[in-house]
């Protein structure tokens, strides 16, 4: 559930009447995670609430965001909520796993929060595993995509211009029957479940994915938050638009601080 940030004047829950709200699926590579952080860091979005639940492992940590001594030792946990009213956009960034089985409630709960604030629409970034790729996903780009029924009469045609490829479905049983067909996003965590009960809840819903691979995953992002950029257009689209996303002051510590000079 929403808890708002008491900013001293109340807590009174904002208005996201109308508003996207983008999301990451805690997916292979952090991949959706990094994007949103992009986002947040680049839009200097306010953050206005968490994401109270018990479907994520519990943690806490410094702002990720900060940008001088004073707000560096803001706290930080597993789920907030990050706002920009001029853009109409409302972020949900996750930042731990899910805690087994508790995929399916998390999703309720959430397409519950959607509902009651009255959110235009849903974008989830996500990734899937390069190397489960079928034939026809190696062709061409390894970005991909996917919109709810409802979204793509809004949007479909959108997609088209930019020339987007939409996801494929894969054979239920590959070699032996190949006409049965399946959406199949492996590695891409709550994104198939939350994509589909999206579907029957008749809720506006893409999901954009990028096939990678375990590793250093931070240029994988930028290529996602760029495939984001080209339909939400955040930031003006240039020549080299990764060169505008500002990248958050956490993003140092990815890979640990290196071994201590002393040592040698």
């Amino acid at each position: 559930m929403f808890i708002p940030c008491d900013r001293g004047g109340g807590s009174a829950a904002p208005d996201f009447k109308g508003f996207t709200l983008l999301m990451p699926a805690v997916s292979v590579g952090n991949v959706g995670q990094l994007a949103i952080d992009l986002v947040i860091s680049t839009l200097d979005m306010t953050k206005v609430g968490y994401f109270y639940t018990d479907c994520l492992v519990p943690m806490v940590g410094n702002n990720p965001y900060a940008t001088a001594e004073e707000n560096s030792v803001e706290l930080s946990i597993n789920a907030e909520v990050y706002s920009l009213p001029s853009k109409k956009l409302v972020v949900l960034q996750i930042r731990s796993p899910f805690i087994k089985n508790k995929y399916r409630p998390f999703c309720e709960t959430l397409l519950s929060w959607v509902k009651s604030s009255k959110c235009a629409r849903v974008v989830l970034l996500s990734s899937s595993h390069a190397y489960q790729r079928d034939d026809e996903q190696l062709l061409g780009t390894p970005l991909r995509y996917l919109l709810t029924p409802d979204l793509e009469k809004a949007v479909g045609g959108c997609m088209k211009e930019l020339n987007w490829k939409e996801m494929e479905k894969v054979a239920a049983y590959p070699g032996i029957n190949n006409t049965d067909k399946v959406l199949h996003i492996p590695g891409g965590g709550i994104t198939k479940l939350l994509f589909t009960e999206s579907c029957s809840e008749g809720i506006q819903m893409a999901v954009l994915l990028k096939f990678c691979s375990e590793g250093d995953n931070i240029p994988d992002a930028f290529v996602l938050v760029n495939y984001l950029n080209e339909w939400l257009q955040l930031i003006k689209s240039e020549v080299n638009p990764s060169s505008q996303w500002k990248i958050p002051s956490s993003w140092r510590l990815l890979f640990g601080n290196g071994l201590p000079p002393a040592l040698f």
